[in-house]
């Protein structure tokens, strides 16, 4: 059975690789653009389908990745590649930094603090004007390559973004770490009483989720080659982010990476025809998510689709 499964996500993973040959430059756009969420959700997943903390802000650390590679990139003549490192290290610095007093706070009480770092940060680097350019924004040095290329170069690179981070939070999912943390999910109490460090470990999950979504946005702010503060700390991207989560799955490798695909591509239909409404439909979705598939669509459908498992979903929700 697990043989079956890596040879499902080795042709997954082959597939994407050949598409660049194969698509328009429309649908590489839409690809690249699902491969970025596909990476924050998965890696938010440790903080918060693991361990059960909702970061609901996040994406502070995307926006401060994105501007670590502005900022190196523009004022200190850094190469893309060389950028990167630092972007995933920020996170992971600003996650331990802010994690000693945060993460001292539980469930709806932590989504608004994480959510006062976002604004925080956001407001931070629109006053850094000689440093960050403030409202003005930062604009990224262009690569010396055709169209055509800086399209492939980008879709690789969220590519492998993504893939690191399946393959982190894989790992996470089958070391002492990730037994840690869904025991700090049930019950963090009790895991105390165990003798797990829940502080310890809570850190380490917020630490390795911030890496990756801070190295998302170090190459999102090259592929786009122009930031602002509103386009980089932006709302509307962590709600993206918790509907992918819990439409695939909270707590499952592959559940995020299900959601991003399903969710990002149903939207972009969805905007093709319905732009005036847009919004409206994907807060249905979630509400229809939370409705028939609580588990997502990993652990609902793992052994089949079914509408009586829809049906008893919903009235278990109703109960």
């Amino acid at each position: 059975m697990k043989a079956g499964k890596g040879i499902l996500f080795a042709v997954f993973v082959l597939t994407l690789i050949a598409l660049p040959s194969l698509v328009s430059g429309y649908w590489l756009r839409v690809l690249t653009q699902t491969f970025l969420f596909a990476s924050i959700a998965t890696g938010s997943n440790i903080i918060i389908g693991y361990t059960g903390y909702p970061a609901f802000g996040n994406i502070a650390f995307f926006g401060v990745g994105a501007y670590v590679t502005g900022v190196l990139s523009t004022k200190y003549g850094m190469s893309f590649i060389s950028t990167l490192p630092f972007c995933a290290l920020s996170g992971i610095v600003l996650a331990i930094l802010l994690g000693i007093p945060i993460l001292r706070l539980k469930g709806h009480y932590f989504a608004i603090a994480t959510v006062g770092v976002m604004e925080t940060f956001r407001e931070l680097i629109d006053n850094m004007t000689e440093l960050t350019g403030g409202g003005m924004g930062l604009t990224l040095p262009i690569m010396k390559l055709g169209p055509e290329s800086i399209y492939k170069y980008f879709y690789y690179a969220m590519l492998l973004c993504m893939l690191f981070a399946l393959l982190l939070s894989y790992i996470v999912s089958k070391i002492k770490l990730g037994y840690a943390l869904r025991a700090i999910k049930v019950d963090e109490d009790a895991a105390s009483v165990m003798g797990i460090n829940t502080p310890l470990y809570k850190t380490i999950a917020w630490a390795l989720s911030a890496s990756v979504v801070g190295l998302s946005g170090g190459i999102y702010a090259y592929w786009i080659s122009y930031i602002d503060p509103n386009t980089v700390f932006v709302g509307a991207y962590s709600v993206k982010m918790f509907a992918m989560i819990l439409l695939g799955g909270a707590g499952t490798v592959f559940g995020p990476l299900i959601g991003a695909f399903v969710l990002e591509l149903i939207s972009e239909v969805v905007w093709s025809k319905f732009i005036a409404i847009h919004g409206m439909v994907l807060g249905l979705l979630i509400i229809l998510i939370i409705l028939f598939i609580p588990k997502g669509l990993f652990e609902t459908f793992k052994g089949g689709f079914s509408f009586k498992k829809l049906l008893s979903n919903l009235k278990e929700n109703s109960l």
